[in-house]
């Protein structure tokens, strides 16, 4: 069942089982099971007893299900006390709620919702720090 104010005018059926690649422009509501990508610039909630095994980029995702997969967001990253998760994540944001059981790797902060990979070691700036001696920043490390 929709909300009924329109923020998940997607709802996949409890008795559905789909394969494939989907897009959406606003919210998903997966109650059933899902195989492939997921895509949209809205919310995805995967209900309790839900099944997704594949990658998601959403805006936002809710975990109360199974998942064996990435995610990624734009937005904030909500695992419940039900949620079992098996992949990476990359979001600005992440809340994990007590009991929530989770396999995989974290990248969190405000750059990493974007979907740009972080900037290795070698390409990131050196940070500057003033030259007592001289009053000029020098590269930390670097005299």
């Amino acid at each position: 069942m929709a909300d009924s104010n329109g923020e998940f005018p997607t709802v996949i059926g409890p008795d559905a089982v789909f394969k494939g690649e989907l897009t959406f422009e606003k919210g998903v509501r997966l109650l059933g099971q899902f195989e492939g990508q997921i895509q949209t610039k809205g919310q995805l909630v995967i209900a309790e007893g839900a099944k997704l095994a594949g990658d998601v980029t959403a805006g936002n995702v809710k975990v109360d299900g199974a998942v064996d997969g990435n995610l990624q967001t734009t937005g904030k990253i909500q695992l419940s006390a039900t949620a079992r998760l098996e992949g990476d994540l990359r979001s600005a944001r992440l809340e994990v709620s007590d009991g929530a059981t989770f396999q995989g790797r974290v990248v969190v902060g405000p750059q990493n919702g974007k979907a740009a990979a972080p900037a290795s070691p070698a390409t990131t700036p050196a940070r500057r720090t003033p030259d007592r001696k001289n009053q000029q920043p020098v590269a930390s490390g670097k005299r």
